[in-house]
């Protein structure tokens, strides 16, 4: 782009610049830090899952790790995506967008939460900050308890 040229968003875009524009698009949807981890220790307890899975297939909406026969659904929250209580700091700049996307996020889990629960299956949700390996052991118990009583 010519020095000349000021990037000027596109009509209705969320960015407010180039940088932020880059910034926002470099952030992981999946494979973060904390799914990795998680995922990790529960492979090495001997599970096996699918990862960014539609648990259900006419609900455009993938858990981090889906146990299908036992029907659990995990997913590892992000604290600022999905407005977590004790480590959420609202935007600084374009509070009405971010604030707004957030409160969609936070509405569109509980919708997930809902419809799942609906169809049998067990959920569980994490906040990316909370020990990996309390998490791992709770899904690992929890997909363990499910095929036990599937089985039994």
């Amino acid at each position: 782009m010519p020095e000349s040229e000021a990037w000027v968003p596109p009509e209705g875009s969320w960015a407010s610049s180039a940088a932020r524009r880059r910034n926002m698009q470099a952030i992981r949807s999946r494979d973060t830090k904390p799914e990795r981890l998680i995922r990790r220790l529960v492979h090495a307890n001997g599970l096996r899952y699918r990862v960014a899975a539609k648990p259900l297939p006419d609900l455009r909406r993938t858990a981090d790790m889906v146990f299908r026969p036992a029907k659990v659904a995990v997913f590892i929250d992000g604290c600022y995506w999905h407005g977590c209580p004790e480590h959420y700091v609202p935007p600084k700049t374009n509070q009405g967008y971010w604030s707004g996307k957030v409160a969609r996020n936070i509405a569109r889990d509980r919708d997930t939460d809902q419809r799942l629960i609906a169809a049998g299956w067990l959920v569980l949700r994490f906040w990316e900050h909370l020990d990996s390996d309390a998490c791992a052991l709770s899904i690992v118990n929890a997909v363990r308890q499910r095929r036990q009583n599937l089985s039994g």
